[in-house]
């Protein structure tokens, strides 16, 4: 009799990290930032990819404080103190190597208001001494988002936002099914089926993307397969960098009743109906209904249904639908 063979375990989620945050001590002031959300939950499901890019230019710690200045779209880095040492090359040249190395990565979390790992809101300061109206990007992030445009990336501060972080591991496990499922042995099969299985994540998310993209892969096979491929994950992702809205999860709890309504009797249908609209109208979280519709697609054994990535496009013990 032949033995049945265990799966190969799954590749592991890799997610950079600016390396402040998981307590190293790289700070300007020799100190860290240690994220205990970053430490005590997601490192069971991620594992990360530390980095300092001011370690990585030889800036040492402890460090004189650094800014930006000058134009807030290409801003330099200086000392505080001695502004007129320009320091943007010698960071370019620390960070250059590292993100050659972060084609594998399907995430990237970075430290808020720093010169370099900053995403956005970073003070650009004036000759005057005054910071332009116009805030930045630290200089590390910018180059990170150009080169990856694609990857999803967060500043630790906002994840204790529910529906930031919620949005961000959503992206992150989007973008890693992606490039496991249809870039690691690509063809139009492949892309299909990894449609199918998001098409009521991409549905919450935009009516707009979810159309647009269905209608495209419609005449897909008439393109080559390498730029149908890039121009899908490019929308993907844009369709999926802000957070679903309660009408968006609205339309797709119902659409999911929808296909129940054959298999499942009428006061059941007309209970879990009751229990969307009490989501729909804020008095629960959407756990709730999500978890009563699993039940019964469980029940009926709708293979459809059972493969669609909404039901759990993310570990479900990391809680995130207890709070949206």
């Amino acid at each position: 009799m032949t033995e049945t063979q265990p799966s190969p375990p799954a590749p592991p989620i890799r997610v950079g990290i600016s390396s402040c945050l998981l307590g190293h001590e790289v700070r300007y002031n020799g100190g860290h930032s240690q994220s205990r959300l970053c430490l005590n939950t997601l490192s069971h499901y991620f594992s990360f990819t530390p980095f300092c890019p001011e370690m990585a230019a030889g800036l040492g710690t402890p460090r004189p404080v650094l800014r930006l200045v000058g134009d807030p779209d290409q801003p330099k880095l200086v000392y505080t103190d001695h502004p007129e040492q320009d320091l943007t090359q010698q960071l370019q040249q620390g960070y250059a190597n590292q993100l050659d190395q972060y084609h594998q990565l399907d995430g990237y979390i970075l430290m808020k208001n720093s010169p370099s790992c900053g995403l956005e809101r970073i003070k650009v300061y004036q000759p005057n001494g005054h910071p332009h109206i116009n805030r930045g990007r630290g200089l590390f992030a910018a180059a990170l988002i150009d080169r990856y445009p694609r990857l999803p990336v967060e500043e630790e501060g906002r994840l204790n936002d529910p529906h930031l972080r919620e949005n961000f591991i959503l992206r992150v496990y989007a973008h890693y099914h992606y490039r496991h499922e249809v870039l690691a042995n690509p063809s139009y099969h492949r892309l299909l089926q990894f449609h199918s299985s998001y098409k009521y994540v991409l549905m919450a998310h935009s009516q707009v993307f979810y159309k647009q993209l269905g209608r495209e892969l419609a005449e897909a096979h008439r393109e080559p397969l390498d730029e149908v491929l890039e121009r899908y994950f490019s929308q993907l992702m844009e369709a999926l960098s802000t957070p679903a809205r309660r009408k968006g999860h609205t339309n797709v709890l119902q659409h999911l009743l929808g296909y129940l309504k054959r298999s499942v009797e009428g006061e059941a249908r007309q209970q879990i109906a009751e229990v969307i609209d009490r989501y729909r109208e804020g008095k629960i979280p959407l756990i709730t209904p999500l978890t009563l519709l699993r039940h019964y697609i469980d029940r009926e054994s709708n293979e459809y249904l059972r493969a669609q990535r909404y039901l759990e496009p993310y570990p479900e013990d990391l809680g995130l639908s207890n709070r949206l």
